[in-house]
């Protein structure tokens, strides 16, 4: 009897499960997302920086140079000079050094006021029972509503006839009354703490003034954090205070120097006013990228309570 000789048998097939390719997709899918969105952004913050680069250009151009073009040049190409920079830093015309000089003097001194009056005003709205507090706190609260406009004239009047014009004090000394908006904020980030830190401190015999300064100040950092970037942002693009009481040369901020230079039509060198310009954005973006994580927690954090 004849028998067949049995074929091999086929190795098993190795089955891929269904979901595998659904779950490749939905990764390739979510990373293509990802940088369309990253794209998109890119391409928004281009447009946006579209004036710096067009600042830029001017800046490095010679002073013969055309700036105002028909098609206008976005980006630097053809000149690159950058000793403008330098030339509009010295310039004898406008000290554009001085002017930063001054200008810091002034924003810090804001600084130093706005933190010190706007923490000691917010301390008891957030933290003692007295009477009248609550009808207190709402006409601090109204006077937020009162146009800057309408103090103009009353302010300049007040401070010119102390004797102040002419001098820095008028820009710095109200930073020490305080601020509305800031102590609002404050008493905010502040009732958002617990009140048993006080009345433990008190427990162990501290004061009312040793508690705000050596428990709720420290903890308080990320709202003061909001209110000297505010603060600095304010005064150093601030124009009209220091227009209104400053007479000197010498005196003058960047914000009137750069205006000055923008008047001066008659021997004006827009190369050297954009240069000025760039230059002045430097310390606001320093500032930003210093404390951005500061900044953003402290203004994620507040008013959470209360």
């Amino acid at each position: 009897m004849k028998t067949i000789p049995r074929a091999p048998e086929a190795p098993p097939l190795v089955t891929v499960p269904a979901a595998a390719p659904r779950a490749l997709i939905r990764r390739v899918t979510a990373v293509a997302r990802e940088i369309g969105w990253y794209l998109a952004m890119l391409t928004v913050c281009g447009f946006i920086l579209l004036p710096v680069g067009w600042m830029l250009t001017a800046a490095l151009k010679p002073d013969l140079a055309p700036i105002y073009t028909i098609t206008p040049q976005w980006f630097p190409t053809h000149f690159w000079h950058w000793d403008n920079f330098y030339r509009a830093v010295v310039d004898p015309l406008f000290p554009f050094l001085r002017y930063t000089i001054n200008t810091l003097f002034v924003v810090f001194a804001n600084i130093l006021g706005i933190l010190i009056s706007c923490s000691l005003v917010a301390y008891p709205f957030a933290r003692m029972r007295f009477r009248g507090r609550e009808p207190l706190f709402y006409v601090l609260i109204i006077t937020m509503l009162v146009p800057w406009q309408a103090l103009v004239v009353p302010q300049f009047f007040f401070f010119y006839h102390l004797g102040w014009y002419g001098t820095y004090l008028p820009l710095i000394i109200p930073s020490f009354g305080g601020n509305a908006f800031f102590i609002f904020l404050i008493r905010q980030y502040m009732r958002s703490i617990p009140k048993e830190l006080d009345e433990a401190a008190r427990v162990d015999g501290l004061s009312y003034f040793q508690i705000y300064w050596r428990i709720l100040l420290p903890l308080c950092v990320p709202v003061l954090t909001v209110c000297a970037v505010f603060t600095f942002i304010w005064n150093w693009n601030n124009l009209l205070g220091p227009l209104l009481y400053l007479s000197n040369n010498s005196q003058f901020t960047i914000a009137i120097g750069l205006a000055n230079m923008f008047q001066n039509t008659a021997n004006a060198k827009i190369n050297l006013l954009m240069a000025a310009n760039l230059l002045s954005m430097i310390p606001p973006a320093i500032v930003f990228l210093v404390i951005q994580k500061r900044l953003i927690g402290g203004i994620a954090t507040l008013g959470l309570k209360g």
